[in-house]
């Protein structure tokens, strides 16, 4: 198991360079457990995952992009819809 400073350290690096980071990574990089994440991309829900060949990567920019959205969607002094919404 990948300690906290091994972790950012990675999650360091690879943002320097690869901007694909492996699940363990990722996970720590959301603040989420490894485990959740592996779960999450076995339901469908989540950031996105990529395939590469038998690895399974999470682009950078899609973490940050899903953790924004994420916290616009809990966000307590977002202003809510006052009807139902039909699309």
């Amino acid at each position: 198991m990948m300690d906290d400073d091994d972790a950012n350290r990675r999650a360091a690096s690879a943002k320097k360079g690869s901007p694909f980071l492996n699940t363990a990574q990722a996970a720590h990089y959301l603040g989420l457990g490894e485990r959740t994440l592996v779960e999450w991309r076995g339901e469908g829900v989540g950031p996105t995952p990529r395939r590469h060949g038998r690895f399974v990567r999470y682009h950078i920019d899609d973490l940050d992009a899903w953790s924004k959205g994420e916290r616009e969607a809990f966000d307590p002094d977002r202003p809510q819809a006052s009807g139902p919404r039909h699309v």
